[in-house]
């Protein structure tokens, strides 16, 4: 299985790099795209990341899953519009797609949100519901495809979820 992570500067560190140790542990291979290849891209907190892709390169037909981290990236994200489009045809297709705390902001611009259950940081809660979504207070909720989860203290009940359904599939 491989999995795809998002990335752009300002990543929240624990986001991006819980999930991407986790699944790797499963043995799922995961790159990580950012608007270039081999660029290095510093978390909020100096962790630094290196793009393995760039947006254009990544193609949602070679990825089982797609995840999102916060922190400040998702805002730069979500400007891009072949992101949008990678999370569509993702959405479209039924994959697995993992997104928490201010991560909520690509699907929203993505517009894949109506009538969806979610959670995110309660920042972004107005946002979420703007969107059409059903906001929960809970540390990850599973709505089909779409994995959610609030913030770093919930990223073990996000991976187990993520993990869940990404198997199951």
């Amino acid at each position: 299985m491989k999995a795809l992570q998002l990335i752009d500067h300002d990543f929240e560190d624990l986001e991006l790099w819980y999930p991407v140790l986790r699944l790797r542990e499963a043995g799922v291979t995961v790159h990580l795209a950012g608007e270039k290849a081999g660029e290095k891209y510093i978390g909020k907190y100096g962790v630094p990341a290196l793009s393995d892709l760039s947006f254009l390169e990544a193609n949602p037909d070679d990825y089982d899953a797609l995840l999102v981290p916060g922190g400040w990236a998702p805002d730069k994200l979500r400007r891009f519009p072949t992101v949008l489009e990678l999370v569509r045809r993702m959405d479209g297709q039924k994959k697995p797609i993992g997104q928490i705390c201010h991560a909520g902001w690509v699907l929203i611009s993505a517009k894949i949100l109506q009538g969806r259950q979610v959670t995110s940081t309660p920042g972004i809660r107005d946002d979420m519901e703007n969107a059409g979504a059903t906001w929960l207070d809970e540390p990850a909720v599973i709505d089909g495809n779409l994995v959610s989860s609030r913030r770093p203290p919930d990223l073990p009940q996000y991976m187990q979820a993520f993990l869940e359904v990404l198997l199951k599939k």
